[in-house]
């Protein structure tokens, strides 16, 4: 099976930030669980890495694998909307629970 691979670029610790990495989860282990990694990176300790990224704005979620690359601007609120965007399988597709 495909592993999943994502890098969540937040601002600092905030209720935003708290939320789409709680959002991001529960849609991973509902969709993918056993079968993705997740990256923390904050750009206000990390700027460099989000200029390499060229991300814009937090939340972002990017998803690395498998290509091609995606990415999902906001708190990941609507799971529908960003399991679409990340190209996620339905939960029946990859067995999820």
């Amino acid at each position: 099976m495909t592993t999943y691979s994502f890098v969540l670029y937040i601002a600092g610790q905030t209720q935003r930030s708290h939320e789409a990495l709680e959002n991001l989860r529960s849609l991973c282990e509902a969709r993918l669980r056993g079968y993705y990694e997740l990256t923390v990176v904050d750009a206000v300790e990390r700027p460099e890495l989000a200029e390499r990224w060229r991300i814009l704005a937090t939340p972002t979620v990017v998803r690395l694998r498998p290509a091609p690359q995606r990415r999902v601007v906001g708190d990941l609120s609507d799971q529908h909307r960003a399991a679409l965007a990340l190209g996620l399988p339905n939960v029946d597709e990859f067995g999820g629970a």
